[in-house]
């Protein structure tokens, strides 16, 4: 999923960073791309219009550093916001609790989860010195199955 948002907002940014300027359509343009970005991740609609009610009025307001181009500004606004909306500051997983700690990951087929759990499971064993066991479970195959 991340990488699948990477790949595309790499897309928008190198086509606004080839402009000399932007102008108020080239931004509104830009702007729609990373809210169908964020929409094709998964951000809920909510989210992805507060984050582009934020963003605008900070690009369009903006006077452009002279050492910068527009669409290095443009990349510079929005990872700020990006960094503002998931948090400024990592926090580590709590696993002060009796064993075994549960972790549920859910999300829609092909996002992710399996790799996420995997690379999770392999952090938690190298740097946690915890023992893992990991369990998948696929409700709609389940109920597939059943019926």
């Amino acid at each position: 999923m991340f990488e699948n948002l990477t790949n595309k907002f790499e897309e928008i940014f190198s086509s606004l960073k080839k402009a000399p300027s932007l102008d108020e359509n080239q931004v509104n343009e830009g702007l729609a791309n990373i809210r169908q970005a964020l929409l094709e991740a998964d951000v809920s609609l909510d989210v992805a219009k507060d984050f582009i009610s934020k963003v605008k009025p900070k690009i369009l307001g903006k006077e452009i550093i002279r050492s910068t181009s527009p669409g290095d500004m443009v990349v510079k606004i929005v990872h700020d916001e990006l960094v503002s909306l998931l948090g400024e500051s990592n926090t580590d997983i709590n696993l002060n609790a009796v064993p075994p700690v549960p972790m549920m990951l859910v999300g829609l087929q092909g996002s992710g989860k399996t790799t996420t759990t995997a690379k999770l499971a392999k952090y938690l064993e190298k740097n946690k010195k915890k023992k893992i066991m990991m369990v998948s479970l696929d409700v709609y195959r389940y109920l597939q199955k059943s019926s």
